[in-house]
């Protein structure tokens, strides 16, 4: 039904030509742009509900009773529910350092929640399929999980150099809003999602756009040439080109999807997906007041190196 609507709206009513550049742009468009839109309020209010029988109070019990690795992952997947980017996510981090929580388990939640959400969720289903969907969801969690316990087995706690505890103004991480009635669930939840959905919207609008330019004007000899589709160094040369690039995966995704229809292998339009969403220059820059270059060089490279690993296995997975 929204194919039919954009396709109606492209080629009826604004009069444009399939076959033509622009009549394909539009398209694209105008589907993906309603069909995610459509997608994020419903997923987002619904993720919403289920965090709210989640009290935050018991978060960090939850974290430090679990026996080895789960506490990783529990915070990897509260990452994945989490709608932030890299930068986003510090807070947070720096809030489970204020904790006490250990530095690996801090370090799977910043890992895993610029890469994995449920915006994030909807865009790769609505683009890629459900299946990708769910595998990529997973790789990302797999990453927060083995990055942390790695980064946790190092004992680099001295490495952090805020000094931890409120601020002047006596501020911290406070999560203790959420309803505990039925009727206060759905009015958060509808909140939530609309909330967020405005906060999007225009961030989509342009990803999604900027996929259509790809998808309508620009030839797979442009992406072959300067991504090295033939090249086994193609993953890793895309994940270095995305760091310096700052923009969260809601953004990034429809212009991933646009490269893969030009030829470009999954794995790598995923790797450089990944590196832009979760290895940031800006992250970097306010990670450095938090931990030291050694320790910040060690996140990069750990998470550098999942993320190319993950660019080559989707390399195997068929779109």
């Amino acid at each position: 039904m929204i194919q039919q609507f954009a396709g109606w709206l492209a080629y009826s009513i604004f009069n444009l030509d399939p076959a033509s550049k622009i009549g394909g742009s539009v398209n694209f468009f105008i589907y993906d742009t309603i069909k995610i839109y459509f997608l994020i309020l419903i997923v987002v209010g619904a993720i919403a509900f289920i965090r709210t029988f989640l009290p935050p109070d018991k978060i960090k019990k939850i974290f430090l009773k679990q026996k080895f690795g789960a506490g990783n992952l529990a915070a990897s997947s509260l990452g994945a529910v989490t709608p932030f980017c890299s930068c986003s996510s510090i807070p947070i981090f720096i809030g489970f350092l204020e904790a006490e929580m250990p530095l690996g388990i801090a370090f799977s939640f910043i890992i895993t929640s610029p890469l994995v959400n449920e915006v994030v969720f909807v865009l790769m289903g609505g683009m890629f399929g459900w299946k990708i969907a769910f595998l990529y969801a997973l790789s990302g969690i797999i990453l927060g999980v083995t990055a942390g316990l790695i980064i946790g087995k190092m004992k680099l706690g001295k490495e952090i150099i805020l000094k931890l505890g409120r601020n002047s103004k006596g501020e911290k991480l406070q999560l203790n809003y959420l309803p505990k009635s039925f009727e206060g669930k759905i009015q958060f939840s509808l909140q939530e999602s609309f909330s967020i959905f405005k906060k999007l919207w225009w961030i989509i609008a342009i990803g999604v756009g900027i996929g259509a330019i790809i998808h309508g004007y620009i030839s797979q000899e442009f992406f072959e040439q300067y991504l090295g589709v033939n090249s086994i160094l193609a993953v890793p040369i895309a994940a270095l080109i995305g760091i310096p690039i700052y923009a969260g995966c809601s953004t990034v995704v429809p212009i991933a999807f646009a490269l893969t229809t030009k030829g470009i292998p999954l794995g790598t339009a995923l790797a450089f997906m990944m590196s832009i969403a979760g290895l940031s220059l800006p992250e970097a820059i306010m990670l450095k007041k938090v931990i030291s270059m050694k320790l910040l060089a060690i996140f990069f490279g750990t998470v550098a190196a999942g993320i190319i690993l993950i660019g080559y296995l989707f390399n195997f997975i068929p779109l």
